[in-house]
């Protein structure tokens, strides 16, 4: 199981913690009023490109500096 899902892992691009993503953290949390955790999340999928951020965390439907939160769940 351990095996299979560091393989997995290794297949999808992985954003390092850097002062720049930081800092557009704290300016996302500080802009939406978000946790730093949930501002750090779309800071980095923000980087990568990504348009579409699944969460159940976020407000479903918001989109924050260019991602569009979806809540798979509803």
């Amino acid at each position: 199981m351990i095996d299979a899902t560091l393989e997995m892992a290794a297949q999808v691009p992985v954003l390092p913690v850097s002062l720049e993503l930081v800092i557009m953290a704290v300016s996302l949390r500080r802009r939406f009023q978000i946790s730093h955790w949930d501002a750090t999340i779309i800071a980095a999928a923000r980087e990568l490109g990504c348009k579409t951020l699944y969460s159940e965390d976020l407000t479903h439907g918001q989109t924050y500096d260019g991602v569009k939160v979806v809540n798979p769940f509803l």
